[in-house]
């Protein structure tokens, strides 16, 4: 089956978008609307389903907040998802400095967010990210200083770490 992640992704970077800024990190497993309402037909209404919806769409189901004491990483590798999901997704929101030759150097004590924040060329981005069961993947990425839908970057290898990291909890081992 070929599921939209093309479509998902940008409903949920529109959806965090009208969150605002400064949110935690989601997650969210992608299932195929038609399983869920085959299960959960009260949904419909909710969903704003009416009739009989494309095989290929997908509803992201929000799940329980990751715990802020452990890295990203570490969540990611504990999470194992049911057969009944087809894909997962993931919001966050980073600070990037902007690269040049020279190294920084974060202070040893301190708060490195506000160092960072404080450095020539930081940017706050929001990245969404989705994979599938079978391989597919898309990424947006939000700027705030560009925070505006029409300069939301988009495409299927924009965060490839990211996705790499999501592909991994559909792993058996």
């Amino acid at each position: 089956m070929s599921f939209n992640i093309r479509e998902v992704v940008l409903e949920l970077e529109r959806h965090a978008s009208g969150q605002g800024w400064d949110q935690p990190v989601r997650v969210y497993a992608l299932v195929p609307t038609s399983d869920l309402l085959e299960r959960e037909p009260h949904l419909a209404d909710l969903l704003g389903v009416q009739g009989d919806v494309s095989p290929d769409d997908l509803t992201p189901v929000e799940q329980e907040p990751l715990s802020g004491d452990v890295p990203l990483e570490d969540s990611l590798g504990r999470i194992l998802w049911p057969d009944t999901v087809a894909g997962c997704a993931l919001v966050m929101e980073r600070l990037v400095v902007k690269g040049s030759d020279e190294t920084l150097d974060p202070p040893e004590r301190g708060d490195v967010g506000a160092w960072a924040r404080d450095q020539p060329g930081s940017e706050e981005i929001r990245m969404v990210a989705g994979v599938l069961r079978d391989g597919g993947r898309y990424s947006a990425l939000r700027m705030r200083s560009h925070d505006v839908d029409d300069q939301v970057l988009n495409g299927e290898d924009l965060v490839p770490g990211l996705t790499s990291a999501l592909a991994l909890t559909f792993e058996e081992e």
